[in-house]
């Protein structure tokens, strides 16, 4: 794939630009319709075939590429580029955090000149950025990946999980993870699971504005996120981000009870069934749950990063086709989870495809496409007879949390009923004992 078909250009577009050897951030000469352009080459996002330029006033334009239209470069332009500022002095007495960068807009700049977005910068351009780290930790930093989070994979959960775990071996006060928001709550879950018994936190933090924009939230989430990694009294997977949508306070919540709810709010992540851990303001860490493993730098941590591919989700509603349920038996998935109706349900034309996966070996597990609450399969028949041809009910666990930890349990073992056990156990909180009230949060 060349630069420009990376940055968007296709088609008619991509011929034109090509045969004037023209590159992102090239100032260009487009003759259409009578009238000529001049601006800048920039990256196109989003379908169509019109060539960007970014005109003198600073106004961005679409010149739709046709048969008649005629490219010229004028003037080669500059590189997109960011150089980060030195890094501030460390302060040996500080906890130890590493910084583990894997991408997201957390991890992007805009440069203004040409509209590009650089989604690789480092872990060590987010402490050249952030120069207030310097008072709170002695930060190292390390680049494990340079991909937007809706392209995680089961295997990139495996290497992350592993090099988190060589960080810890070798010491660390805490771990933060940079990541895109996007899948942050999956990884949190996924790493939930793959870090157990761990002595320190690992907190994931990400940005749903970049540090470029004047609302961003990238340096106060980050910020908060090293001050509970390097100094609260816990040590959970936690996943670290705006309380509101003021930078009044950054609140860490439990990474597996936690859900991306909106879009674009800086507050957009919430603990579903559960509470926040940690809340960071003005630099003062207070614990807001009682319920957690605490930090014990002594402890040996247990690591099982396995997940298994071979795990769906399907998503039930009214008409639903069970054949889906049969496609996905015969395309050799070892796992299935059911995102069914209420307290647990799906429609009795899904029985006999749900019989026959389990028949054939699959794990069928359930979990609510509520926000909140937990299941109760036995108040009505069909959860009864859900029940009784073999479906693990998930309690309380939200669909995403439930398809990572499906995913694990089906990493740890080829045999579906040790599957089943692990999927059934309480293994990093994911199950509340009871649904309570926020009031009772506080144990």
């Amino acid at each position: 794939m060349s630069e420009l078909e990376g940055l968007g250009y296709k088609g008619k577009a991509f011929e034109l630009l090509k045969q004037a050897n023209c590159s992102v951030g090239d100032i260009l000469e487009i003759a259409s319709k009578g009238r000529i352009y001049e601006g800048i080459l920039i990256p196109r996002f989003g379908d169509g075939t019109a060539i960007i330029v970014k005109m003198k006033s600073g106004y961005n334009i679409g010149i739709e590429a046709t048969d008649d239209v005629v490219v010229k470069r004028i003037g080669k332009g500059a590189k997109p580029s960011f150089v980060a500022p030195s890094l501030p002095k460390q302060n040996p007495v500080l906890p130890h955090v590493v910084i583990m960068s894997t991408g997201g807009t957390i991890a992007s700049r805009v440069d203004y000149r040409t509209g590009a977005v650089r989604s690789a910068m480092s872990a060590n351009d987010l402490y050249g950025v952030v120069p207030e780290l310097a008072g709170i930790a002695q930060v190292d930093t390390e680049i494990v990946f340079s991909i937007y989070s809706e392209n995680f994979r089961q295997q990139d959960w495996t290497e992350l999980a592993s090099k988190v775990a060589q960080r810890i071996e070798s010491g660390v006060d805490g771990v933060v993870i940079a990541h895109g928001t996007d899948t942050m709550a999956y990884t949190s879950a996924a790493l939930s699971f793959a870090l157990q018994s761990l002595p320190v936190p690992v907190i994931l933090v990400g940005a749903q504005r970049s540090s470029d924009r004047p609302s961003s939230d990238a340096a106060t989430n980050l910020i908060g996120a090293v001050k509970a990694a390097g100094e609260a009294p816990f040590a959970e997977v936690g996943l670290a981000m705006h309380e509101t949508i003021s930078d009044t306070a950054i609140v860490v919540h439990q990474g597996t009870k936690v859900r991306k709810c909106h879009t674009s709010r800086r507050d957009t992540f919430q603990s579903i069934n559960g509470f926040s851990l940690v809340r960071v303001e003005n630099l003062k860490v207070s614990m807001t749950s009682n319920s957690c493993q605490k930090r014990d730098p002594k402890r040996k941590l247990v690591l099982k990063p396995n997940f298994s591919e071979k795990v769906s989700l399907v998503k039930f509603y009214p008409g639903f086709d069970p054949a889906v349920i049969d496609f996905h038996v015969d395309r050799g998935m070892r796992g299935i989870l059911l995102e069914g109706s209420g307290l647990g349900h799906v429609s009795k034309f899904c029985f006999d495809s749900i019989k026959r996966a389990i028949a054939k070996g699959v794990v069928v597990a359930l979990a609510s496409q509520c926000i909140g609450g937990r299941l109760n399969m036995n108040v009505y028949d069909t959860g009864r007879d859900l029940l009784g041809l073999g479906v693990v009910p998930l309690e309380d666990m939200f669909p995403e949390t439930g398809l990572v930890k499906l995913m694990w349990a089906l990493g740890q073992t080829d045999d579906s009923q040790q599957a089943i056990k692990l999927l059934r156990a309480n293994v990093a909180g994911e199950y509340s004992p009871r649904t309570l009230s926020q009031e009772d949060s506080l144990q």
